[in-house]
């Protein structure tokens, strides 16, 4: 399994307040639009951010042709398998852009404990599948111990401020609702609000949140 996670994208300076390392989505590639858009956006604030993908991610881009994603359970040994091969001194942080995050949430509290890392990013945390809001995936949310930053479309399809404000999620959560931003962060035209407004606001409040 180790072997199948051999490539990086980095972007941002060397010696930044902190290394992030972040995993993609289920549907959509390291070198998605939305990926490049955040990881510049926390670049500018700083941050050095290493990407990597998921082995099914990966195939696509070989003659092994396109496979679905697995359980979110089946791709902690990846996870773990790319912060070895990260081999980063340093402080560092974990995360993802929705199903990358959720993967990262799962193996948090050991590394966090362990002195390994110093908190959890989330982008677009899918909190239940799009019109399914019954199937949530909180449960190990509502303990967690690392400190943890979800940045969150408002009306985020997997996860709403509606919806998200009656969870049971630990105190060491702290959530940033970004207006009108759907499940990629992105606003609509006419809520007066652009993308890149909204990314530079995502990466800005990373680095206040880390601030503290």
């Amino acid at each position: 399994m180790e072997s199948t996670i051999v490539n990086f994208l980095t972007e941002g300076p060397e010696h930044g307040r902190c290394t992030i390392l972040l995993a993609h989505g289920a549907g959509a590639p390291m070198d998605s639009p939305s990926m490049e858009a955040a990881s510049a956006a926390l670049a500018a604030e700083g941050f050095r951010v290493v990407r990597f993908e998921f082995s099914h991610m990966a195939s696509r881009r070989s003659e092994a042709g396109r496979k679905p994603p697995p359980r979110a359970e089946k791709l902690i040994p990846e996870y773990r398998a790319a912060l070895a091969a990260l081999g980063r001194t340093g402080p560092l942080m974990i995360g993802g852009k929705s199903m990358g995050g959720r993967v990262a949430s799962m193996v948090a509290d050991e590394l966090y404990a362990a002195g390994a890392i110093t908190g959890l990013l989330c982008l677009g945390y899918p909190f239940h599948p799009p019109g399914k809001p019954e199937q949530l995936r909180t449960q190990h949310l509502a303990g967690i111990a690392t400190p943890a930053l979800i940045v969150q479309g408002a009306r985020d399809a997997f996860g709403s401020r509606d919806e998200v404000s009656g969870y049971q999620l630990s105190p060491n959560i702290e959530i940033v609702w970004l207006e009108d931003g759907d499940h990629d962060l992105k606003p609509r035209k006419a809520s007066g609000f652009s993308a890149s407004d909204h990314m530079a606001a995502m990466a800005a409040s990373v680095r206040r949140w880390l601030e503290r």
